[in-house]
């Protein structure tokens, strides 16, 4: 690895904050973060800080793009959305970047694995396979980290776990592997590989690899009280109930709806999400952080489960 100068977008967010935090761990490493006109965010975020520059372009504006990519080795899309960005915004910034002589592209995938899920699965999931299939033709080297999910889920966003009920929901079968990550794991795998110029075109990571039982099993151990698996459905049953959720829905732009997560869960524990070439070790050792440290973590801050 070299010094470089990686150019985030999406720096401001909390994914991207993460990634910025960690590339400037990396000796000599220069960051350019991109941000609209006239959105002081950015510029109260990271301004005056060193080794940083705040670039300004909108990404409907291509001189202006290219510009701020001009120089750059590497660029890392940590941008979150629906359509409009995961292909639109992503599209604008592969264009820049190929006509800016930009080496590498990290795209906003950061997710399980969406390559072999059914058609109609998961929308999130849909949009990265098909923005993948531009990065592929593009004349520059791509890297997609997958993580599986967020372990940070667990503690609010994803209803997997119900604290009070001392159960752990599952869809079809209680030992399905499920891949988990934290967000600092992530952005510390996706510094490393933007300064990888022989990262593959897909880089699998694992902060943990658990089950509904193996839960199950840590919240009794953590907490003292029996936790169970409480069987939810198929995933089957769940994927019907996410497309009428998504028919009934009034904001279909909206990123993360909750029929969205239902969607999310489907792919996980049908199984077809599954990493199935985790390699933690191609950096060194890492000091990952498993699903355990992540409970732990969060019943210390908010008391122990009733």
């Amino acid at each position: 690895m070299t010094a470089s100068t990686v150019l985030v977008a999406g720096a401001t967010g909390d994914l991207g904050r993460r990634v910025v935090r960690e590339l400037l761990r990396q000796p000599g490493t220069l960051v350019r973060v991109l941000t609209r006109p006239g959105s002081g965010k950015a510029h109260a975020i990271f301004g005056g800080q060193e080794r940083v520059e705040v670039h300004e372009a909108n990404y409907t504006d291509r001189p202006a793009l290219v510009a701020a990519l001009a120089g750059v080795d590497a660029v890392v899309s940590a941008v979150s959305g629906a359509r409009p960005v995961i292909v639109d915004v992503q599209r604008a910034l592969l264009a820049a970047a190929v006509e800016a002589g930009v080496a590498r592209f990290i795209p906003s995938d950061y997710s399980a694995d969406y390559r072999r899920i059914t058609p109609g699965s998961n929308r999130n999931f849909e949009l990265r396979r098909e923005f993948a299939g531009e990065l592929d033709a593009a004349p520059l080297r791509v890297t997609s980290v997958l993580n599986g999910a967020f372990s940070d889920m667990l503690t609010g966003q994803a209803p997997m776990i119900l604290f009070s009920r001392h159960r752990v929901l599952y869809w079809s079968a209680p030992d399905q592997i499920l891949d988990f990550t934290t967000k600092d794991d992530v952005a510390r795998v996706v510094a490393l590989v933007a300064l990888d110029g022989d990262a593959p075109r897909v880089v699998e990571v694992a902060g943990d690899r658990v089950s509904a039982r193996t839960i199950a099993q840590t919240m009794t151990e953590l907490t003292g009280t029996t936790f169970s698996p409480q069987w939810a459905g198929t995933t089957g049953t769940l994927l019907a109930m996410s497309k009428i959720g998504r028919r009934l829905s009034k904001d279909k732009g909206e990123a993360f709806p909750a029929w969205q997560g239902m969607q999310y869960f489907v792919s996980m524990f049908s199984g077809e999400a599954e990493l199935r070439h985790v390699d933690n070790d191609r950096y060194g050792p890492q000091p990952w952080t498993s699903v355990r440290d992540v409970l732990e973590a969060h019943l210390l801050e908010s008391g122990p489960a009733r």
